[in-house]
């Protein structure tokens, strides 16, 4: 299952069809914008196996500089996304898709910090089964006290996020 609706919060169980479908929205972004990009990333619950998520696809585009996020937006509107601009989270350009949405974009500039810090928390849960176990529950918790509110489910994720950062980064 893909897509949430706007004003929802659920959760469901991880598919090895979100890596499959990630890949195919990876190869349509290259086509479009490739000549700015640096990677394009697979970030967020998705992307780590065995972790149940909000079933929208969140991907990280990471470009050479900031200013190249707006020659990028006409070639995204064709693959159906909408620019929400750079004032909805801090230092990048957000782009969604669908409704119920399907797909997020998160456009970085090459090596800002919260790019940085999605990566390093994807990776400590891909590699840490502890931790990916301890952060599904305290997810599933969230999103029942959660339901109609995605930025306090957000929020209330943010100091469990914040501790494993703070631990890679000691």
């Amino acid at each position: 299952m893909l897509g949430l609706p706007r004003g929802e919060v659920f959760l469901v169980p991880w598919t090895s069809e979100w890596e499959k479908e990630f890949l195919v929205e990876k190869r349509q972004i290259e086509n479009i914008i490739g000549q700015h990009t640096v990677a394009i990333h697979h970030i967020g619950s998705t992307s780590v196996a065995r972790l149940s998520a909000k079933p929208i696809i969140d991907i990280a585009i990471e470009i050479k500089t900031f200013e190249y996020g707006l020659a990028c937006v006409s070639g995204l509107k064709t693959l159906g996304y909408q620019y929400r601009g750079t004032a909805v989270l801090p230092e990048r350009h957000y782009f969604n898709k669908g409704e119920p949405r399907t797909h997020q974009i998160h456009m970085y500039e090459s090596g800002n910090k919260y790019l940085v810090e999605q990566l390093q928390f994807r990776d400590y849960l891909i590699n840490n089964e502890t931790a990916r176990i301890e952060y599904g529950k305290l997810k599933q918790e969230l999103s029942q006290m959660n339901k109609h509110d995605k930025h306090q489910y957000a929020e209330d994720k943010s100091s469990f996020v914040m501790s494993i950062l703070n631990s890679i980064n000691k």
